[in-house]
This record gives structure tokens, C-alpha cells and sequence, in this order.
């Protein structure tokens, strides 16, 4: 418990955001009144959804002039709102062009509460942060991919469901076991491209881009890469690996009890665990033990709060006081319990490690141990190249013709780099 209370620790003081005093709630005996809305659109789901508006519920009590209303939407859908939870294409569309957005950490200044400045961590997606290290968006919905089993289907086949998987081959040979006693999906991945390219890579310290003079270029088609699909293609030959269209159809098989294995977002613990029928293991992600030092780091990525701009000075002063009220410890981990995310500074941190006795917090201790393992490098931090939506599109695509039988691993990534650099070169 003393070493993950040091990780938990560590991670927080990365992440660098701090606390402010919390909102008062109305004054005993003032006069009614009718408070204004602050509107905030997701896509997170019903479940989340609804954690949100719990988060919502306990804010409003606290503020008399103005109510934060939670609602599923998109931000172009009418008038621009106030707040919204964005990722992938979503966002990039949102901050491509004219500015549409007011940085966090303006508001928060304004305010009278600003937030400090930071290097961003290496292992975190770097999108909600400027190039002198401040938040202009608060990363609400970050996971990094870990490793889920089906319990009950390891000892269904004979195995010790408590013995470590560490290494790919150790999982091959649990996959083996658990095919012959007739599991028709032994192993799935959700978000193939991002595990086993993006986190894949930085677990054994391999580069997804290689110096060109003076610019960068993507290169996740080296030898790690190609070994690695080379070996994911032999399980899918086997009927080891099933691969399922859309990361959500993975996860519901999984959930459904018809796979044994997942990989998939460390924030998936929380609905897997209300909605799978049979009990649930939490592991971090295997590595292949020939390439020296690995593990190293997994990266962490997921939805962010984003402010409009243009919004008038009010309101702002409202939303700075919801972003305090979100980063008070017990509504950090309320949230962490109700989405599976991870904490979003010390405080939260703090209140997980407290919380990490019972079980329901699993997936925080193996997501940070997996996030510090070792102090990242050059090699095994974020890249904004492969990190973008369209990038993930192209490997998944690529990936899927390695599935079909129709491309080797080294021709997919070869054609991969080549549509991704064409795509999103790098400066």
C-alpha cells in the first residue's frame, strides 16, 4: 500500500492542478432566486451521464445564481454551450479554425483562482494543454489500457485466475488452455490501433517517430510493431483473437461473458463491473520480455471539459466555481467510482489511495502503476502525430486487413505510416 500510495502521489504532482476553497451555498435567510443555466453537453453514455448530473445536482445546491444542466448533445448541435466533454474528431473539429474556446486556465485566473503552470507529463495526452504547460481544458475522462479477465472462464479451464499474466506469451499460453475448453473468444481488444500500436509501443520503450532533418515523421512500423501484429495475426488464425467492429461491441462480449480477455480502457472497469454476471480480474497490460527494460510506461488519454468562448464574464465566474467544486476531493472520487476514470490531481489521488482498500478502485491502482511504472522517456511518451483521431482510424483499418488475411503485418503498418504521414504530417 506504501508504494502505491508513492505512485499515486507522483501521478498527482504531474498532473498539476490545484484546489481552491469551495463554493459557499447561499447565505441562511437570503430571498429566492431564479438561477441561470450553464449548459454542458457530453457524449459519455447513460451511465456517466448520470454521475455527471449527480455532480450537477450537488453543485446547484451550492450556487444560488447559477445551475450547471447536464445534457447529451453535440457542441455544434444549436447555440454554442457553455461547457462540453469532448474527444477525438469531436474535438478536433472544436479547436480546429477560429478559436472557440476560452482556456481553463484564464478563466480560473480571472477568477481568482489560478491554475499553475506545468510541463505536461509525457505519459498524458498533451491536447488540453498549451506550450507553456497551462490547461486551456480540464481532462475530465482519462484511462490508459489495461488487461480485464473472465475470472469464472479460468477456472472453468483449469487456471489459476490469481497466477500473473506479465508477458504475451505467458497469455498465449492461458489463451491455449482456455480455447480447448471451448471458449469460442478467448481474447479481444477494444481500440486496437491505441493498444497495440500507441500503448504497445511505449510499454517497451519503442518510438512511433523518427527524426527527418529538421521535422518529425511517424514511424510505428519497426521491428517491435511488426513482431507484435505478426503474433496478434497468429492468434486470430488460431481463434485466440476475435476482432469485432467498434470498440463498444468488444467490450459488450466481454461483458456478456462470450470472451475471456480484454484489453480495453482502464475506464471500462466501472461498467463492466455493473454490468458482467460473473466476477472480473484487473490486470496491466502484458509485455514481450525480449525487448530490454520493457515494461516501461502505458500514455493516458480521454474526453476533456472544454469552455466556449464568448460567453459573458458571469458565467465564467460560475463555471470556475464548478471546476473548483469538481476538483474537491470527495467529488473527484465519487466520479472516479461512477466512470472509472482517473483522479484529475494530488487530492483525488490522495482520496483513491485511501479508497483503495475495497475493490471498487482496482482499476485506479493498476491504471497508475501502469502510468508510472518507470519515469518515462522521449521513446515512450505521447505523440501528437499517432494520437489523432484520423491516424487511429487509418491503423484500425490496416489492422483489420491484417484480420482478413489480406495484408502481412509489415505491408499494413508500411501502408499505414505512409496514409497516416499523408494525413497528418508532423511540423
Amino acid at each position: 500500500m506504501a508504494r502505491i500510495g508513492a505512485l499515486l502521489l507522483s501521478a498527482g504532482c504531474a498532473l498539476g492542478v490545484t484546489v481552491a476553497a469551495q463554493a459557499k451555498p447561499p447565505a441562511a435567510g437570503a430571498g429566492p432566486a431564479v438561477a441561470k443555466e450553464i449548459r454542458l453537453v457530453h457524449h459519455l453514455g447513460q451511465a456517466r451521464e448520470q454521475a455527471l448530473r449527480e455532480l450537477a445536482t450537488r453543485f446547484n445546491e451550492t450556487s444560488r445564481d447559477y445551475h450547471v444542466k447536464v445534457e447529451e448533445g453535440s457542441w455544434d448541435a444549436t447555440d454554442t454551450p457553455h461547457l462540453m466533454i469532448l474527444h477525438g474528431e469531436e474535438m478536433e473539429r472544436f479547436v480546429a479554425g477560429k478559436p472557440r474556446f476560452k482556456p481553463l486556465h484564464a478563466i480560473m485566473r480571472e477568477a481568482g483562482a489560478p491554475l499553475p503552470a506545468t510541463r505536461a507529463p509525457t505519459t498524458l495526452t498533451h491536447a488540453t494543454m498549451d506550450s507553456r504547460g497551462r490547461l486551456v481544458a480540464l481532462p475530465v475522462g482519462l484511462s490508459t489500457p489495461v488487461l480485464y479477465i473472465n475470472r469464472e472462464a479460468f477456472q472453468r479451464a483449469g487456471l489459476d485466475p490469481n497466477l500473473p499474466l506479465k508477458t504475451w506469451f505467458d497469455l498465449q499460453q492461458a489463451l491455449g488452455r482456455l480455447a480447448q475448453s471451448g471458449s469460442a473468444c478467448p481474447y479481444t481488444v477494444s481500440q486496437p490501433g491505441r493498444v497495440m500500436i500507441e500503448n504497445t509501443s511505449a510499454w517497451h520503450n519503442e518510438p512511433v517517430t523518427a527524426r527527418r532533418g529538421r521535422a518529425e515523421a511517424l514511424s510505428f512500423n519497426g521491428m517491435l510493431q511488426v513482431k507484435h501484429i505478426a503474433m496478434m495475426k497468429s492468434w486470430h488464425r488460431a481463434r485466440y483473437l476475435r476482432i469485432f467492429e467498434g470498440e463498444e461491441a468488444a467490450e459488450r462480449q466481454f461483458a456478456a461473458g462470450e470472451c475471456a480477455v480484454i484489453a480495453a480502457p482502464s475506464a471500462s472497469w466501472s461498467e463492466f463491473r455493473r454490468g458482467a454476471g460473473f466476477e472480473m480480474g484487473i490486470l496491466p497490460l502484458p509485455f514481450h520480455d525480449d525487448f530490454p527494460g520493457a515494461p516501461q510506461n502505458t500514455l493516458a488519454d480521454g474526453p476533456a471539459l472544454w469552455a466556449a468562448a464568448g460567453k459573458r464574464p458571469a458565467e465564467y465566474k460560475a463555471i470556475a466555481r464548478f471546476i473548483r467544486f469538481w476538483l474537491q476531493a470527495d467529488n473527484q472520487l465519487a466520479w472516479q467510482r461512477a466512470s472509472g476514470y482517473l483522479p484529475l490531481n494530488r487530492a483525488g489521488l490522495l482520496e483513491a489511495a485511501s479508497a483503495l482498500a475495497g475493490p471498487d478502485m482496482e482499476n485506479i491502482r493498476v491504471a497508475v502503476s501502469q502510468l508510472t511504472n518507470k519515469a518515462p522517456t522521449a521513446l515512450s511518451g505521447t505523440s501528437p502525430g499517432i494520437a489523432r483521431a484520423g491516424v487511429r482510424k487509418i491503423l484500425d483499418e490496416e489492422l483489420q486487413a491484417v484480420w482478413d488475411d489480406r495484408k502481412p503485418a509489415k505491408e499494413a503498418l508500411d501502408t499505414a505510416v505512409a496514409r497516416a504521414q499523408a494525413l497528418a504530417p508532423l511540423p
